[in-house]
This record gives structure tokens, sequence and C-alpha cells, in this order.
């Protein structure tokens, strides 16, 4: 799938949360998704856990 096609089911299932759950269950669904993305990039290896790690604890820049 290309981003655009992610990006419009993206749209989509957080404009259902709005319509469906209101402002609070679509920022926990925008939430939800955000960290099943960083899980997945975990993953898939295309996160340096160490590197983001030494930053986020101030050992390295970025």
């Amino acid at each position: 799938m290309n981003a655009t096609v992610i990006g419009a089911l993206m749209g989509a299932v957080l404009a259902f949360a709005a319509l469906v759950f209101g402002f609070w269950g679509f920022l926990l669904v925008a939430l939800f998704m955000g960290v099943g993305a960083l899980i997945g990039r975990f993953a898939s290896g295309k996160v340096d856990v160490r590197g983001l790690t030494d930053a986020l604890t101030g050992r390295r820049s970025s």
C-alpha cells in the first residue's frame, strides 16, 4: 500500500471514531494508532531502540 491510501484509511478510522465516540474517543483511537505504528516500526527493525533511548536520556543529541 502506498502512503496516500494508508493516510486515507487512517483518516477514515479517526473520523468514524470522532462521530461514534466523540472527542475523547477520537483522541484515544489516535493514541492507540500511534502506539501501534511505533510497535510495528520496532518489530520491523526500522527504529534504533538503543539510539532512541540514548537520545531520550540525553546521552547524545539524536
